[in-house]
């Protein structure tokens, strides 16, 4: 008989500690998992859902993260926003700390038409606002998806336990005012994902 689920989880957790050195300022604690990664990981392996009960307790326990914008605005400027958006850069040995990271958000989505290279492990944003019916980012009308988009971009597993989208505001990837920029490329009516 082999050895058992855990000790195989065990030996490729110590390969993983072993095998990658802190540099610069990727550190270690990357290769730590909280709780809701764990389960998420082991559901992802079971080829079953996570658990109903542990992913509303996850989705709760994440909305409570969520900073929302400390002046109440949740727009800034889209063409800094799709800078942003296609900037890969940050969090690697290489960066220094004060530098400003990217998004990166092109690796995972279709944002652009403009963009020739994208991603496509998450859905398609062009059209993002426009296909929402935002036409006035600060209308009471538009506050529900405002709020949302925000929110997802904060910390996505406040709405889905075990998104795989970066938690840009909650982890630290993205500053307030970067969030907000990335906010008007997807929202603002001028910004050519809404054209």
């Amino acid at each position: 008989m082999g050895p058992s689920p855990a000790d195989i989880d065990k030996a490729t957790a110590d390969i993983l500690k072993s095998s990658f050195q802190a540099r610069g300022i990727a550190t270690l604690d990357r290769l730590d998992q909280d709780q809701a990664n764990a389960a998420c990981v082991q559901a992802d392996i079971s080829g079953k859902p996570l658990d109903e009960k542990l992913a509303k307790a996850v989705e709760e326990a994440n909305m409570k993260t969520i900073r929302w914008p400390s002046d109440g605005k949740f727009l800034g400027d889209w063409k800094q926003g799709e800078a942003i958006a296609q900037s890969g850069r940050g969090l690697t040995w290489t960066d220094a700390a004060n530098q400003p990271n990217g998004g990166n958000c092109y690796n995972c989505h279709q944002i652009s038409k403009e963009e020739i290279s994208f991603g496509t492990l998450g859905p398609s944003l062009y059209n993002y606002g426009k296909l929402r019916g935002v036409t006035d980012p600060a209308s009471a009308a538009s506050k529900p998806i405002v709020e949302y988009t925000w929110g997802k971009l904060y910390n996505a597993r406040a709405y889905n336990a075990c998104s795989q989208m970066p938690r840009a505001g909650h982890k630290g990837i993205l500053t307030e005012q970067q969030l907000k920029h990335v906010m008007a490329l997807l929202l603002d009516p001028n910004s050519p994902v809404n054209k």
